[in-house]
C-alpha cells in the first residue's frame, strides 16, 4: 500500500489524522537528525498496528510531504 502524507513537526500532541485518501500526522519532534522521520515511523507502524521495519520513506526524506510504501 503507498500512501501520501503531510507531516507538522514539532506539535504538541502526537495523531494521525485521515482525510480522504490522504493522512496528517503530528508529529512532537522537530526535523533534525531524523528524529522527525523516526517517529514518523513508530507512529504508523502503531496506527497500522504492523512492524516498523515494514514502513519505507520513499519519497520526501527532507520534506514535510512523504510517501510512504507499507508492506502487508
Amino acid at each position: 500500500m503507498i500512501i501520501s502524507v503531510k507531516v507538522y513537526p514539532g506539535s504538541k500532541v502526537q495523531k494521525i489524522v485521515k482525510l480522504d485518501e490522504k493522512y496528517k500526522v503530528y508529529l512532537k519532534n522537530i526535523p533534525k537528525n531524523n528524529e522527525a522521520n523516526n517517529e514518523l515511523v513508530d507512529l504508523v507502524s502503531g496506527y497500522f498496528k504492523i512492524s516498523k521495519s515494514q514502513i519505507l520513506i520513499i519519497r520526501g526524506l527532507k520534506s514535510p510531504h512523504k510517501v510512504l510504501k507499507i508492506d502487508n
